[in-house]
């Protein structure tokens, strides 16, 4: 399990000029299974995304086709871990440890 870490590079007019293409992005991980869920951090600096793969250099792999990155908008972070406990409504997430 991955937390992903986006931090804006530029200032928020330039990111709303590509944001249809970075929500396409997400929109396609989210197809694919590998993002469970994203938004927007408070105060609006970047965003958050967690999500699952096989290895960090997967989502590294993953990461490197935002258009967020090719075109300077963003920085990425990211923190694997090993869920180890959720709530009920997410116990979803304990399956990716099972499965390794």
């Amino acid at each position: 399990m991955f937390i992903i870490n986006l931090t804006y590079k530029v200032a928020l007019g330039q990111v709303e000029q590509h944001l249809e293409a970075h929500i396409d992005f997400l929109n396609s991980q989210y197809q694919r299974g590998t993002f469970l869920a994203s938004g927007r951090k408070v105060p609006r600096d970047g965003g958050i995304i967690l999500a699952r793969a096989e290895s960090k250099e997967a989502i590294e792999a993953v990461v490197q086709q935002d258009p967020f990155v090719s075109l300077g908008i963003a920085a990425y972070t990211i923190v694997e871990f090993e869920p180890s406990k959720t709530s009920k409504e997410l116990e979803v997430l304990l399956e990716q440890k099972i499965n390794k």
